[in-house]
């Protein structure tokens, strides 16, 4: 898959991120403290976020020190449904209940080894067939436009 990845600084698992996504077979497309890009927080997330929308990635990974402010920049985009997640679990979670396209992280609170179980819950999982939870991802669109 082809990733874009965006953070607003190189703190924590930040200069990390790039390396355990390729580990995992992924192309990453690189957005802020990453690249010499503009890398505020605002900026940098919503345009990875725009990569998803656009086509040009298939996902998107956002994170600043605490990963809400790069969650909401991500959202602001129509189509996108970034979710912020503290641990593996949320992570799966977030793929297989909401189909979220964008994994927002921490760089605060997010240790090396817990980006790792993180990263593999994200990839690992799906979007759910329930025709409930298909049904709340399809209102989400509705309620969007």
């Amino acid at each position: 898959m082809r990733i874009s990845v965006a953070s607003d600084s190189l703190d924590g698992v930040a200069s990390n991120l790039i390396f355990e996504i390729e580990k995992r077979g992924h192309t990453v497309i690189a957005h802020g403290a990453l690249t010499d890009e503009r890398a505020d927080w605002a900026w940098c997330c919503s345009r990875a976020a725009e990569d998803v929308v656009s086509g040009a990635a298939d996902q998107a990974i956002v994170c600043c020190w605490t990963g809400t402010g790069a969650s909401i920049a991500a959202n602001k985009i129509a189509g996108i449904r970034a979710a912020l997640c503290p641990d593996a679990a949320t992570a799966a979670g977030a793929r297989q209940w909401n189909d979220a396209n964008v994994l927002a992280i921490s760089l605060r609170l997010i240790s090396a080894p817990l980006l790792e179980e993180i990263l593999d819950a994200w990839f690992a999982a799906s979007a759910s067939l329930d025709e409930n939870d298909q049904a709340n991802i399809a209102y989400l669109s509705e309620i969007e436009n």
